[in-house]
């Protein structure tokens, strides 16, 4: 159970005290009426120490529920309670019978405020303990929930790294038949720099547009070496909107569809713009050659993209294509 703060249970004691000696308090200037300066001062007297009495017992019984009965079960709170109030009661009676004999100091109404702070003492400790098992369960589903995102976003980010290894081999190939070293060492080192930032994708959730561009930047050097002249990317982007932020690796599906999906050669050059709209989008455009045949591949790279947005950002992207143009529009977090 968690430590509570032993001054601020103090002041509430003493507040509480305070409304529970409310009729005693109403009635004490009656009770001072007629009386002499000794018996007046005795009166008072008496009055001090059963605020004391009813302060220090309000303390005890409320520290007690939340300290040291740990149970959710009402009734046996309640007979805790009651005990420690009896107990209670029998010291104040002991030392107002031996102390204060000439004042009254039993009667239905005393034994009524004891009976009242046992019950709301009780309740108190009660309700509070509900509360911190509630938030204590909540705190646990929330960690589970965390955990689950997590899981389920490395494996959507786990797919994309085994399709573009295998692609990335593929274009090196070609180079080391070409046996241009000098390219090949360029293609290397880009290809270095993108793994690079595959392999450390995983410790990241988002990214800023300023690293995804750079990755971008590796990426297109080696896709325009893998296709010569016929492919080529343009980005235009405001440098005050690098700081805006998506999730990690979102660019990469995009460029491999549309090498996937289309034919690119001579007759059928590609041009892939990527800028920001006026809604701070990141859209990416590219004209749409189809294949004769159509690629086998498992349709899922835009639904593995979608699904990192919706778990990442909440928001979904959008997508729209014609026989002309394909574009994808996705959701930018602000700085």
């Amino acid at each position: 159970m968690k430590k509570y703060n032993l001054s601020q249970l103090l002041i509430i004691s003493l507040v509480a005290a305070i409304f529970v000696l409310y009729p005693d308090i109403t009635w004490l200037p009656y009770e001072l009426n007629g009386l002499n300066s000794a018996e007046w001062i005795r009166h008072l007297e008496f009055f001090i120490f059963r605020y004391i009495s009813f302060a220090g017992m309000i303390f005890i019984l409320v520290k007690l529920n939340l300290q040291k009965v740990n149970t959710s079960v009402f009734k046996q709170r309640l007979l805790y309670s009651a005990a420690a109030a009896i107990f209670c009661y029998a010291v104040y009676g002991v030392i107002s019978f031996l102390i204060f004999t000439h004042v009254r100091h039993f009667g239905s109404l005393v034994l009524f405020q004891f009976l009242v702070i046992s019950i709301l003492s009780a309740l108190t400790g009660h309700i509070i303990t509900l509360y911190t098992e509630k938030r204590k369960k909540e705190q646990e589903i929330e960690v589970l929930t965390v955990a689950n995102l997590q899981s389920r976003y490395d494996a959507l980010t786990n797919q994309i790294n085994p399709h573009f290894f295998f692609n990335s081999l593929n274009g090196l190939t070609s180079l080391i038949r070409k046996d241009n070293k000098e390219m090949t060492l360029d293609y290397v080192n880009h290809l270095s720099d993108v793994f690079r930032y595959i392999l450390q994708s995983d410790k990241k959730g988002l990214t800023t547009l300023a690293e995804e561009l750079a990755f971008v930047d590796s990426f297109r050097y080696m896709m325009e070496v893998r296709f010569a002249s016929k492919l080529k990317y343009t980005i235009d982007i405001d440098q005050s909107l690098l700081g805006y932020t998506l999730p990690v690796l979102s660019i990469l599906p995009l460029l491999d569809n549309i090498v996937v999906h289309n034919t690119i050669d001579g007759d059928h050059k590609m041009t892939i713009n990527i800028q920001i709209n006026v809604n701070n989008e990141l859209v990416i455009s590219n004209p749409v050659y189809p294949k004769l045949t159509a690629p086998v591949t498992n349709g899922t790279g835009l639904e593995n993209l979608e699904s990192r947005f919706m778990l990442l950002m909440g928001r979904s992207i959008n997508f729209k294509g014609d026989k002309d143009l394909f574009t994808v529009r996705l959701p930018l977090n602000a700085q």
